[in-house]
Order: structure tokens, then C-alpha cells, then sequence
């Protein structure tokens, strides 16, 4: 067996970043029923708090001691308001947590001698999709060699590389021709063994039909996985690690499949030592699992190379370009536009025509995600039993990398382990919502929610919608107006990566702030044509849904009016407290259930304070969408080994929330308004904490000093020079005459100018310099 790599950081780690790499494990452990039974009871609890609370405080109040003073009433309707929608999302959270626990416990993993029979028998093709914009050649290589070990029968990955295909700055320049070769790098250090096993298989199959096995047959099987196993090892030794990703990758990656071929070969020898035969037909599942393992085909696609697919900056329409294309064939032309892919007739395909196939599987996954091993295996295998038939999208939500470097990594990657849990706990009641990391997506259900529509001669399809920055949640959606299900597999089988920084945190958690509220009305319709069909709707699956889209906009205009009103305070309560104290003990329980600290929930609090500009800040251009109609700009999470300067507006604002909470503080204490007084002090010290420790003292300087200074910096244009007087005699531009109707270019059927925003070219890293080239896409 394989030992872990040791962990020798190339960059500076922060003191009180996590020192754990090992992940959790891939199965849930399966909980208690007694912590089951306390899940309820916190359910139950939390909704008794809530009402105690409402009735000894407020409506006591207004019935028994009558008050009717105005501004009093105002204050107690808006404080029942807040506090009630922030009781709901506490609820929704124990509801969720509940029906995960549920599913933990329930859950038996298919065996392993059972995936090999069905894929025996069925063996379908799967095309898998990676979305890159701007991304390191070396975190992407990792991504598609992780999808490139999956086993399966038919396999292709396909990178989408959505760069400007011309960048005029060198670096740019090198960094696009180094992830364009990814797909014939990796395809050549699969080579070995994709050959070796392809044959050793052939052999086999073409060899003799008895029954079972004979010693030396099985033998010569055991030493083709131990082969595999020391090619695996060596791949991992050969890996360069530099940080925690490259950690996990050479260890779960390539060690952990090493380790497991590494067994199997232990098996089979330990089988034939004891005199048991094996059957011919294990024997060739046993092949074909090596074989398959190795045999992905590979290739990179541009669709900004091509005139006739649409350029619109963002994931959806990179998926969707390629998609579209997918199970036709096509013929280049080139015209004053640049290259365009004509469709061809069946039957009237020529030498030098493009042919994409199609497939009956697709696996969307970003680009700096790393998924473990049977993976494709696991979740074909659950889509294709008779029961699934309606299941549109199954995938394990996410988990973070361990041993992240930074204690803003590290916090943020606890928020989204707990956020695993959520989602598991939402499928429970059918409420599941597809993340956009990865997901194994089932072809003909896409085809049943494309949207087609033509622009300047040139079929345009949308599968997955880009009216919001969160496609997947509108996708989700419209899956299920269309009769399919969605449904999270119960296990940790993919990990993604989570900003290191600020600054590209603030790009990240915007954009998931931004467009739940336009989806709202979408769900509206999917219950009415659910109904319509016949189904059953269910009430938790419904205020699950609402809470999801919605809670981000409702929480951060709750908070804000707990921070900023001063509330009479009569209307203070315990009860408020204890209706909220289930909730948090719950979450400190699931924090070190995923191997963090429960007074980690102290610091969340505190993290979650200083990104509630951030927060708003989505929620308002989700109005402002639904106002004008006009997209907003998909931005991409910033992945520089430069830290990232946050905006000048999310640095201060964390200042005004300290300053204004240790006012409130000041102006309570001496009013005698003890609650208001703690609260206040309890906010100030955890933004203090939160500021110091996830931005940093020198960092916000830093940012507000780039903040400040940038407007003052005009970026020099260069001036293009004048063209030269053609003479008389000089030929017309033919070409745009005949595509076109006349001389001369006007804008393409796509707009083709715009500037990406992948990348907000707002936001500068710490030397001042703009992430992300300024190049018309």
C-alpha cells in the first residue's frame, strides 16, 4: 500500500488555518437514533419558543396591558416580522438537517460486484463538461485527470475553454496554449495503460469460454493490478505539491485508487491461494474495470472560436454551445467573421467534417473541482434503476478541501461542508436544487427545457437558462415544471475549491445572492403545472424551496434592522433567545460533525456580518434586474496567486458595522437598555474578530489605499493609426459583399465586443494590477 504524501507548503500559511488534509469519509457515518430523536425535538422547540414568545410578549402587550402608542405598534409589527422570518430560515435549516440525518441513516451502499454485473449488462456513454475561463493550467489538469480515471464503458471529456482564442499579452498567451494542450498531455500519460489493459482484455476475451478461471489466468489478472497500483504511485509521486489541493489529489486521487486496485489484486491472489476458482465472467468484469479506467478520450473545444455560436460572457452559454451541438455533424466555412460550423445532412458527410457525438449521460463540473472515484459509476448506476426513470440530475453536493491555508478559506469551507448536509436533507423532501460544481445530468431531460431561438441566421438553444447568475437554481426549476426530479446521492464523492481571500470571496458570495428572488415566480408555475398533472406538492418541500431562494434577501434586511433600530425594549424577550438557541447548537453539533469546532458557529456569526454588504448587494441587483430587465454580468470567482483587493465599499462598510454597533452600544448603555447594550457589544466584538481575522488589519489599508487611488489612474489607450487612402483602382472586399450584402463589417451576429466578466475588471489584486486581460472576447 501507498503512504500519504508529506505536506510541505510552498506559501505562507496563516496562523489558525487548518492543519487537517485527510477528508472526511465518503460514506456518512450512520447517526444515532437519539440524535435523530433531539433533531425533532429542536424542531418542535424552536416552533414552541417562537409562539411563548408572540404571545407572552407581543400580543400580551397590546390585549392585556394595552398599549396604543403608534410608534410602539409600528415597532412591534416590524420586530415580529424580522424576527419571525429569521425564526422560518432557522427552522427550514433543523427541517433540512432532519431529513439529512434521516437519509444518513438509511442509506447502504451498492456493492461493488453489483455495479460490475450492471455495467456488464448496460453500458451507456457519458460526455463530461468542463467551463474554463482564466483558470490555471495545473488546477485544471487535476479536474480533468480526475474525471479521466473515472471507470466507466464510454467516456469523453471535453474542456471548454471560453478565453479570448487570440490574447495579445504573452503571459495570457501561454497560459491559453498551455490549457489547450491539457487534453493531448493527459491523453499521453494515460497512454501505458490504456493499451496494456485494452489488450490484456482482448486477450482475455478472445481466449477460451470455460466456466471459471483457471490459477494462472486469475494470477496474470492480480499482476495487471498491481501494475496499475504502481503506475497510480508513481503518477502521485511525480505530482508537485504546493498546496492543500495538490495534497488531495495525489492522496485521494491517485494513491486511494492505487490503494483500491492495489486490494483487489491482494483478493484475487488471496482467492486463489485458498483453491476458490473464479468465474470467467467476474474475471472479464475484472478487465474491463481496468480497461475502462484508463480509456477516456479527450479533447478541448473553443467556442469563441466560431462565428455561429453565441459569445454571451457566461457558464450557461459555454455548456449550452456545446451542448447544442452535440449528436450532429458540421462543415467549417470560413467568412469575413471568422470560421462558422455549417450542419450537415446525414448521409453527406465529407473528409474534414466535424462529427461531436452525443450521449446518453452529461457530467457538468467546474473546473477547479476533483472528483473521487466511482463517482460516474455510483450515480449512473442510481439514474439507470427502473425507479429513477423521472430523475433528471443526481450529484453529491460539494465538499471543501481540507487544510485550507487561510482562516477565511478555512471558515468559508465550514459553511459549505454544512451546506452538504443541507442539501442531502432537502432531497429528503423532494426538494432538491442542482449545484453548479457538478451534477450527472440526464441528456433527454435537458431536451425537454431547451429553449431555441435564432439570431442572425444561427440557431441559438439554451438547456440551461442565463437569465441569472445562478443558472443551476433556475434549471432546477424549470426540470421540474417539466415532470422531472432532482435528487442528491448520499455520499462525498466531489470536492471544490473555496476562495482563499476576501476579496474573491466577495465575487462568490454576490453572485449567490443575486437572482433567487427573479426564480420565485418560476416556482409559482411549477406548482400550478404540477397540480395540473396531478401531483402532489408538499408544504415543507415548498417553504424548503422559498427559503432557498429567498432567505438571503430576508435575513440581510432583518439583520440590518436589528443592527441599526433601537427597538423598545419591551419587546425584548428571552424567548427570542431560545427560540433561536436549537438552531445554533445544532449547527455547532453538524460543525464538528465535519471534523471543525463548535464554537466555530461564533466566528460564522461574525463572517457572516462582515459579508452582509456583500449580501445585500445581490439582493439588490436582483431588483434592479427585475426593474430594467437587463442581465447582469455573470463574475466568475477569481482564482490569481495574488490576493485579491476587495471593492472599496466592502471594505468600509465592515468599519461602519463596528463603528455603528459600538455607537449603539455607547447609546443604549447609557439609556438602560441592557438587551439592546448586549446585543450591540455581542455584534462589535464579532465584526472586530472577523475583521482581523478573515481581512486582516493590513489588508483593509491596503484595499482602501487601491480604493482611493485607482479613479485617480486614466488607463492609457493607444491610438489606432489612420488607415491609408486606397487607391481607386483597389479590389472591394468581396467577402463581406457576398456574406454580408455589402463592404464593410458591421457588428456580427453575436456580440462579439464585449469585455468578459469572468473576472471583474473592478476588482485589482494587491500590486494594482487588473486580474484578467482587457480583451474583446
Amino acid at each position: 500500500m501507498s503512504s500519504t504524501s508529506s505536506y510541505t507548503p510552498a506559501r505562507k500559511r496563516q496562523w489558525g488555518a487548518e492543519r487537517r488534509t485527510e477528508p472526511l469519509p465518503t460514506v456518512h457515518p450512520k447517526p444515532s437514533d437519539r440524535k435523530i430523536t433531539w433533531s425533532r425535538v429542536a424542531i418542535v422547540a424552536t416552533i414552541v419558543f417562537w409562539a411563548i414568545y408572540v404571545v407572552t410578549t407581543i400580543i400580551r402587550q397590546f390585549l392585556v396591558l394595552g398599549t396604543q402608542d403608534f410608534r410602539f405598534t409600528m415597532e412591534a409589527i416590524g420586530y415580529t416580522v424580522v424576527v419571525t422570518f429569521l425564526t422560518f430560515s432557522a427552522l427550514m435549516y433543523l427541517v433540512a438537517r432532519q431529513g439529512a440525518l434521516q437519509r444518513f441513516q438509511k442509506h447502504v451502499r451498492v456493492p461493488r460486484a453489483e455495479l460490475d454485473r450492471h455495467f456488464a449488462q448496460h453500458q451507456p456513454s457519458i460526455t463530461v463538461l468542463v467551463p474554463s475561463y482564466a483558470e490555471e493550467p495545473e488546477v485544471v489538469r487535476m479536474t480533468l485527470l480526475s474525471a479521466a480515471l473515472q471507470e466507466f464503458p464510454s467516456m469523453r471529456v471535453v474542456l471548454l475553454v471560453d478565453d479570448n482564442p487570440n490574447p495579445t499579452d504573452p503571459a495570457t498567451a501561454e497560459r491559453l496554449n498551455a490549457t489547450r494542450a491539457l487534453a493531448d498531455s493527459i491523453t499521453g500519460q494515460l497512454a501505458e495503460p490504456r493499451f496494456r489493459f485494452t489488450d490484456a482484455l482482448l486477450r482475455f476475451e478472445l481466449g477460451d469460454e470455460r466456466a471459471f478461471a483457471d490459477d494462472e489466468t486469475a494470477l496474470e489478472l492480480a499482476d495487471h493490478y498491481r501494475w496499475a497500483a504502481e503506475w497510480l504511485y508513481a503518477q502521485a509521486d511525480a505530482h508537485g505539491i504546493e498546496d492543500h489541493v495538490d495534497v488531495f489529489f495525489a492522496d485521494q486521487v491517485l494513491r486511494a485508487l492505487g490503494d483500491e486496485l492495489a486490494l483487489t489484486a491482494e483478493a484475487v491472489t488471496a482467492a486463489v491461494g485458498e483453491g476458490a476458482a473464479l468465474t470467467s465472467e467476474r474475471v472479464a468484469q475484472l478487465y474491463r474495470r481496468l480497461a475502462w479506467t484508463f480509456d477516456a478520450e479527450l479533447m478541448v473545444f473553443e467556442r469563441k472560436k466560431w462565428a455561429s455560436l453565441s459569445h454571451e460572457a457566461n457558464k450557461a452559454m459555454n455548456l449550452n454551445a456545446y451542448i447544442g451541438l452535440m449528436g450532429g455533424t458540421y462543415r467549417v466555412e470560413e467568412t469575413p467573421d471568422g470560421p462558422i460550423l455549417n450542419p450537415v445532412p446525414a448521409g453527406s458527410r465529407r473528409p474534414g467534417d466535424i462529427e461531436i457525438p452525443d450521449s446518453d449521460f452529461l457530467l457538468t463540473l467546474d473546473a477547479d473541482s476533483i472528483l473521487l472515484r466511482e463517482y460516474c459509476l455510483r450515480l449512473t448506476y442510481f439514474l439507470q434503476q427502473p425507479g429513477n426513470a423521472r430523475v433528471a440530475v443526481t450529484q453529491t453536493p460539494y465538499s471543501s478541501f481540507r487544510g485550507a491555508g487561510t482562516r477565511i478559506e478555512r471558515l468559508a469551507g465550514a459553511t459549505t461542508d454544512i451546506q452538504h448536509i443541507l442539501h442531502q436533507g432537502k432531497s429528503f423532501y423532494g426538494a432538491t436544487f442542482w449545484v453548479g460544481a457538478n451534477a450527472v445530468i440526464r441528456k433527454r431531460a435537458l431536451e425537454d427545457i431547451v429553449e431555441t431561438e435564432w439570431v442572425g441566421g444561427f440557431e441559438v438553444r439554451r438547456y440551461i437558462q442565463d437569465r441569472t447568475v445562478i443558472e443551476d437554481t433556475e434549471s432546477s426549476i424549470d426540470l421540474g415544471t417539466h415532470g422531472w426530479t432532482l435528487v442528491n446521492y448520499p455520499e462525498r464523492l466531489s470536492y471544490s475549491a473555496t476562495p482563499p481571500d476576501f476579496g474573491s470571496l466577495i465575487v462568490q458570495r454576490r453572485r449567490w445572492a443575486n437572482g433567487g428572488l427573479l426564480i420565485l415566480p418560476k416556482l409559482w408555475k411549477q406548482v400550478r403545472e404540477r397540480k395540473r398533472r396531478g401531483e402532489t406538492v408538499s408544504r415543507i418541500e415548498l417553504l424548503l424551496r422559498v427559503n432557498y431562494m429567498a432567505s438571503i434577501c430576508w435575513a440581510s434586511f432583518g439583520l440590518v434592522f436589528l443592527l441599526a433600530y433601537p427597538y423598545d425594549g419591551r419587546l425584548l424577550s428571552p424567548m427570542v433567545l431560545l427560540a433561536a438557541l436549537p438552531y445554533f447548537i445544532s449547527q455547532a453539533s453538524d460543525l464538528r460533525y465535519a471534523g471543525y469546532k463548535g464554537t466555530d458557529i461564533f466566528r460564522i456569526y461574525g463572517f457572516n456580518l462582515i459579508l452582509l454588504p456583500v449580501n445585500l448587494a445581490g439582493v439588490l441587483k436582483s431588483i434592479q434586474q427585475s426593474l430594467t430587465g437587463k442581465k447582469i454580468p455573470f463574475a466568475r470567482t477569481p482564482k490569481v496567486k495574488n490576493r485579491t483587493a476587495s471593492p472599496l465599499l466592502y471594505v468600509l462598510a465592515p468599519l461602519a458595522i463596528i463603528a455603528f454597533s459600538l455607537f449603539t452600544l455607547w447609546r443604549d448603555w447609557n439609556a438602560h437598555n441592557w438587551g439592546n447594550a448586549a446585543f450591540a457589544a455581542f455584534n462589535a466584538t464579532l465584526a472586530i474578530w472577523s475583521l482581523v481575522a478573515y481581512i486582516g488589519v493590513w489588508n483593509t489599508i491596503v484595499d482602501i489605499w487601491l480604493g482611493l487611488t485607482k479613479p485617480l489612474y486614466v488607463e492609457k489607450k493607444h491610438k489606432r493609426a489612420a488607415p491609408a487612402t486606397a487607391p481607386a483602382t483597389e479590389s472591394i472586399d468581396w467577402r463581406s459583399v457576398l456574406y454580408h450584402g455589402h463592404a464593410g463589417g458591421e457588428v456580427p451576429h453575436f456580440e462579439r465586443t464585449a469585455v468578459r466578466d469572468d473576472v471583474p475588471l473592478d476588482t485589482p489584486t494587491v500590486d494594482g494590477t487588473v486580474d484578467g486581460e482587457r480583451q474583446a472576447a
